[in-house]
C-alpha cells in the first residue's frame, strides 16, 4: 500500500467564483463610472450645492452604494487571494484576513452614513 502525504490546506479552491465575482464587481464599477461621467456631461455641477443636488436622488445614493459595494467585494477576493499566496503561517494569515473584513465592513457603514445619515 502506498501511502500519499498530508497536504497542508492552502485554499478553498475558489477559483471559478471568486473569477466570475471579479468579472461582475468589475462590470458593476465599470457602468456606473460610465453613467457618472454621461450625468457630469450632461449637466455637470457648477457648485457644491449642485453637485449634492445630484446626490440628493434615491436611485444616485442606490447606485453610489452599489458601486461601492462592489468595490468592498472586489477589494476582499484580491486581497483574500493575495494572503493566501504570500502569507503562509495560518495564524498571520487569520490576523490579517480578520483586518481586512473589519476594515470594509467599516468602510461599508461608513458609505452608509455618508449617503444617507450624513444629510447635514
Amino acid at each position: 500500500m502506498v501511502k500519499r502525504p498530508v497536504r497542508a490546506i492552502t485554499g478553498a479552491h475558489y477559483g471559478l467564483r471568486d473569477w466570475l465575482a471579479q468579472r461582475v464587481t468589475a462590470a458593476v464599477m465599470a457602468i456606473y463610472i460610465l453613467m457618472l461621467a454621461g450625468v457630469l456631461l450632461v449637466s455637470p455641477p457648477q457648485d457644491y450645492a449642485s453637485f449634492k443636488t445630484l446626490f440628493d436622488n434615491q436611485w444616485m445614493r442606490v447606485a453610489s452604494f452599489l458601486f461601492l459595494l462592489s468595490l468592498f467585494w472586489h477589494a476582499w477576493i484580491g486581497m483574500r487571494n493575495i494572503l493566501m499566496d504570500y502569507v503562509h503561517p495560518a495564524g498571520i494569515r487569520l490576523i490579517l484576513e480578520i483586518l481586512v473584513i473589519l476594515s470594509l465592513l467599516s468602510y461599508a457603514i461608513w458609505s452608509v452614513e455618508i449617503l444617507w445619515i450624513g444629510e447635514g
